[in-house]
């Protein structure tokens, strides 16, 4: 990559060309969910060990990359990505424009010294690599959790359990402004983040400026080429360095401290270079596989014969298994005969902890509707039980908001079945329902079960 031509006509032969940047960020960029993948993947064989590490894996993977990006910076002048596309980090020298062409020409060795990084450009730069996508994640993360759903409920939606609380602790107060950060201000501050990439992006296309990141500028550092005097400077640096014979009483194994420090961790952070793209490249490789047209075909061809039944559960009510394919055929073909045969249809789920019959919905007939709204599901959204419901009918269902749980506990008649015929279970009693019957708040909207985590619990589907 580093010796393609530049898009300066020999202007400049040590700036990179900007795809060669966008290339750089995008590989950098596929490196934590690669990662948080083959953890996933791994934690189901080893949980005692690896759930902990998958848990907090934004800070383990800061806390790693910190330590292989200060080694990349301090050998190679540059972060180990950059080094796999021929690149490096150069201070900008404090001359008129920041340039020496001559200087380049006549003295490469000097100027490469001039403009390595020191200690503390390097702490800055770390910071820009390591720092900067750290609280990106997390905010992002945050904002998912606490923000996103807003945009979806309607401005409307406000629950009591957001206002902050007379006589409110410290971490409590700290959780609320947070909140209200995310909500009305990083959507802002997200935006002028990527507007200025873009600004900085265009201006290093048509060489308006030094720098593709604003960051970069912060610092004053930017991208360049490496040059025949830096890879002659990385070739010295990487020399295995030579072990004296060991002192009395010390052995020589390659497990000891000094050999450990001196030869193999030197290596297995070097061999990062290769190891890390080619693992990206092989999962790119993967994914292509599984989403290309002949892997659809193969999977097509496998199950076209296949029809699925929806999830069925052992507390699933009998009010809603009347919507399985089997028995529609049935109803098909026969009405009800009797009365007695209606009762057995109706059986709520029954709570374990307060003995009273749960709130549920049948499940519909047709798989693209939801089972609450009963109308076409919009922004589908998966419960753990295995039911896709509309993100707003589900998500007011959890928090116990839903109009159709309000009506019901307030007295309003039972739920209609699919023929017309009204549940008979569900709507004789008079007045308010509370205290006889449990509303289904926390609980999924079909079976009835408690949903550990309430809407943290709910997924996104896409389609």
């Amino acid at each position: 990559m580093e010796f393609l031509p530049t898009l300066q006509h020999g202007i400049d032969d040590l700036k990179p060309s900007l795809f060669e940047l966008l290339s750089e960020q995008q590989l950098a960029s596929l490196l934590p969910p690669s990662l948080r993948y083959l953890l996933a993947v791994s934690t189901h064989r080893y949980p005692r060990y690896l759930l902990p590490v998958l848990n907090s894996f934004d800070e383990a993977y800061a806390l790693v990359m910190l330590l292989v990006e200060r080694h990349f910076l301090r050998t190679y002048g540059g972060s180990f990505t950059e080094n796999f596309y021929g690149l490096k980090r150069a201070r900008v020298l404090r001359v008129r424009g920041g340039e020496v062409p001559r200087a380049q020409l006549g003295a490469s060795d000097s100027v490469r010294e001039a403009v390595k990084l020191g200690e503390g450009d390097i702490w800055r730069n770390l910071a820009v690599l390591v720092g900067l996508p750290w609280l990106k994640r997390k905010l992002d993360e945050g904002y998912d959790v606490h923000a996103a759903h807003s945009n979806i409920l309607g401005s409307g939606y406000n629950r009591e359990s957001d206002g902050l609380r007379p006589g409110a602790s410290i971490k409590e107060r700290l959780m609320f402004y947070y909140k209200w950060f995310l909500r009305n201000i990083y959507p802002s501050v997200n935006a002028a983040y990527y507007f200025s990439l873009i600004v900085f992006n265009m201006a290093y296309l048509f060489d308006s400026s030094k720098y593709h990141s604003p960051f970069l500028w912060m610092i004053g550092t930017r991208i360049r080429r490496l040059g025949e005097a830096d890879y002659k400077a990385i070739e010295l640096a990487t020399q295995p360095a030579k072990v004296a014979p060991a002192r009395p009483g010390e052995g020589g194994s390659i497990f000891s401290p000094r050999n450990m420090a001196r030869t193999v961790k030197p290596r297995l952070l070097s061999s990062l270079r290769i190891l890390l793209p080619t693992s990206i490249f092989a999962l790119k490789f993967l994914e292509w596989w599984y989403a290309s047209d002949f892997a659809r075909q193969l999977s097509r061809k496998a199950a076209e014969n296949i029809e699925l039944p929806p999830p069925i559960l052992p507390s699933l009510p009998a009010s809603a298994k009347r919507a399985l394919p089997k028995q529609e055929s049935d109803k098909k073909q026969r009405p009800p005969s009797s009365s007695s045969e209606k009762s057995k249809r109706i059986d709520p789920p029954i709570s374990s902890s307060t003995l009273l019959p749960i709130l549920t919905v049948p499940v519909p007939s047709d798989s693209a509707l939801c089972a609450i709204c009963t109308t076409h599901i919009t922004t589908p959204t998966a419960s753990p039980t295995g039911f896709v419901y509309c993100y707003k009918c589900i998500h007011q269902w959890v928090d116990g908001s839903h109009e159709r749980q309000v009506a019901f506990m307030e007295g309003a008649a039972g739920f209609k079945s699919e023929d017309g015929e009204e549940d008979e279970g569900w709507g004789k009693e008079e007045g308010s329902r509370e205290g006889r019957w449990e509303s289904g708040k926390g609980r999924d909207a079909v079976t009835g079960r408690r949903l550990l985590g309430g809407t943290e619990a709910l997924r996104r589907v896409v389609v």
